[in-house]
């Protein structure tokens, strides 16, 4: 038991200095040299850095303690404590390492340091750390008063563009602003995954034949929920299953022509799932085996 806790925390920590060490590429060979920025805490840092002489691993400590400081509050001490290594870690590999300027061209500039820059944050936030103060401010705002965090971050990087727009040049602003596009946009695909799961509701007369037919041909199992009346145009049914299940999108086709085969009347109720957790998602059943489902 205590070697398998100490095994993840080693990955835990492993992945998070990988993670450094993407967004410390981001910076160092795409964002510094350049002067473009980034949003959130590490946007603040760049900005300044811009304007006086001090040191970018200095300013990225210093304007992070605050945010650190709130999450002691708003977050659990276990991430307060590993979001405090991964700073210090990120500040100590960009004042040491030397990364060679990759291009000059400023769309590509925007474009990969965005990437580099996300993809190393996302690793971090997936293993409970943060590179970026902000994510844990608009914890903070949303606790107290209820706002959403994405609106909180969205409003902190609109003021800071602002500035740099008007400190520096709308141009930088405006590549600064596509570079935190392509952050974000790696960063939630980097946590949430590739792929993209919805769940369906199905609701059927012929429940029994559908629940056979999507695990023989869909591979997915489902959760059933008894279901004990409902009323419409049908009338009155007792005793019948409503089948739930989690899907990745690219099957959403493939499940109503199943549906549809069995039962082309079934009510269907499709809709966004934004995490999925535990349970099998999908091919449950061992084709090797040759494995056959009992028939009700």
């Amino acid at each position: 038991m205590k070697n398998s806790k100490t095994l993840k925390l080693l990955s835990e920590y492993g992945q998070i200095a990988f993670g450094i060490v993407l967004a410390s590429i981001g910076l160092k060979a795409f964002l510094l040299p350049n002067g473009f920025l980034d949003g959130g805490v590490t946007g603040i840092a760049l900005l300044v850095n811009t304007l006086v002489d001090v040191n970018i691993s200095i300013l990225l400590v210093v304007f992070s303690i605050p945010f650190l400081i709130l999450g002691f509050y708003t977050v659990s001490r276990r991430i307060v404590i590993k979001s405090i290594i991964s700073i210090i870690g990120l500040a100590f590999f960009i004042q040491f390492e030397n990364f060679a300027t990759i291009t000059e061209d400023k769309l590509l500039i925007s474009i990969f340091g965005g990437l580099f820059l996300g993809a190393g944050i996302g690793i971090a936030i997936r293993n409970g750390s943060v590179l970026d103060g902000s994510e844990i401010l608009g914890i903070y705002l949303n606790d107290k008063f209820g706002i959403s965090i994405g609106q909180i971050v969205l409003v902190f990087n609109i003021i800071l563009f602002g500035i740099t727009a008007l400190v520096l040049s709308i141009e930088v602003a405006l590549y600064s602003i596509l570079t935190y596009i392509v952050a974000a946009k790696v960063t939630d695909l980097v946590i949430e995954g590739f792929e993209d799961f919805i769940g369906v509701t199905i609701v059927s007369k012929k429940f029994e034949s559908v629940e056979i037919t999507i695990m023989e041909e869909l591979g997915t199992g489902m959760t059933l929920y008894k279901g004990t009346r409902g009323m419409g145009s049908s009338g009155k049914q007792e005793d019948f299953d409503i089948i739930h299940i989690i899907i990745n999108r690219i099957d959403i086709k493939k499940m109503y022509r199943i549906v549809d085969k069995v039962d082309p009347k079934a009510f269907i109720i499709e809709f966004d799932v934004n995490t999925v957790k535990g349970g099998v998602l999908r091919h449950y059943l061992d084709k090797k085996k040759d494995k056959v489902l009992p028939k009700h």
